[in-house]
């Protein structure tokens, strides 16, 4: 799923967009997974089967970053399989990665709910011979071999607070309302928006951060309990796709729309009724489809030997073209952009 976007402005020079999802469990996607080795070099002998495992299934941002997995895997002719928990707690993760390693998966694709947590479970993978990427939200690096990054954290950080900034003035009180508390990207996130306000933003003052877990029922009553705690509140960041669209949803039928704004990271299809009627201005996204097509390409050449995450190595990610490894075996996915009432129609994931 590519975006086909006519009008995109760029915020930032480093960060991508962000996403959605819808819980797709797939297994045996067209092509063979090849030999029986996990970590085989190149050829028909390369185990190509691929396990994704998100922070959690129900979310609608990695539906399609799922979707994008797939569509890859399929292309380099591998099995596909999605696996995760309901809810996205530290733990959570840590059967399916066992399981993925027992059933002799080739690769895992994985969006990690805490850096160290399951930590001990990847490097049991890896030592089986299974292949370990995480995207979205990394781990120590020490438990993985490549890493897909959205967009960096300072990017990231950077496209919400200027929108915030521009929607309020530069000035007022503000909150974030994020994932988990140990979600990595959300903190790593939330640490240098602290920083850039507090460095070129001195007018606007952070009053708190909320956690509503990726459930939009507690993001949508942590939404209500900002508002009533901070009767003054005049922006609220939310940097991931479910507590932006369950704070847009509480907004959007409450006195406070069109006086408290709100921005993030979100998808057009969440989003849409909410820019149309005001509720929200803009707010930013990478394509999370291109970020799971990514990770599956990746994956497909530790597997193969193309690559072992070093840096300089570079490897082809089919209609996304050549990718290079970075410092921490990190490959970056690609530029920010804003979504707003001139540009949303034109897209549709």
């Amino acid at each position: 799923m590519m975006f086909a976007m006519q009008r995109k402005r760029r915020i930032a020079t480093t960060a991508a967009a962000l996403a959605v999802g819808v819980t797709l469990f797939v297994t045996g996607c067209s092509g063979s997974g090849g030999g029986t080795e996990s970590g085989g070099s190149g050829g028909e002998d390369a185990n190509l089967s691929i396990t994704m495992l998100p922070k959690n299934l129900g979310n609608p941002y990695f539906d399609t970053s799922t979707g994008g997995a797939q569509e890859a895997t399929e292309e380099f002719g591998g099995t596909f399989e999605e696996v995760g928990p309901s809810e996205a707690s530290p733990t959570s993760q840590v059967e399916y990665i066992q399981t993925a390693a027992q059933q002799g998966a080739g690769g895992l694709i994985v969006s990690a709910n805490d850096p160290e947590a399951i930590c001990d479970a990847l490097n049991e993978a890896r030592d089986a011979g299974v292949k370990v990427v995480t995207f979205d939200s990394d781990t120590n690096p020490d438990c993985r071999d490549l890493f897909i990054n959205q967009a960096t954290a300072e990017g990231i950080a950077k496209i919400q607070v200027d929108l915030i900034a521009e929607q309020i003035g530069d000035a007022g009180q503000i909150a974030i309302l994020s994932a988990s508390a140990n979600a990595t990207n959300q903190n790593a996130w939330i640490d240098t928006m602290k920083e850039l306000l507090a460095s070129d933003h001195p007018d606007i003052e952070l009053v708190e951060v909320v956690y509503g877990d990726d459930d939009d029922q507690t993001s949508f009553d942590k939404t209500a309990a900002l508002l009533q705690t901070y009767p003054e509140l005049k922006g609220i960041i939310s940097p991931t796709t479910v507590g932006i669209s369950a704070a847009a949803r509480y907004l959007s039928t409450s006195e406070y729309k069109g006086k408290v704004a709100l921005t993030g990271l979100g998808t057009p299809n969440q989003m849409r009724e909410y820019v149309e009627d005001g509720t929200v201005t803009a707010f930013a996204l990478w394509n999370p489809a291109d970020l799971g097509y990514l990770a599956a390409y990746a994956t497909q050449a530790l597997i193969t030997g193309e690559i072992t995450g070093a840096e300089g190595d570079s490897f082809e990610a089919g209609k996304l073209g050549s990718f290079e490894v970075g410092p921490d075996a990190a490959v970056l996915l690609g530029d920010p952009y804003v979504f707003d009432a001139d540009n949303i129609g034109d897209f549709d994931f």
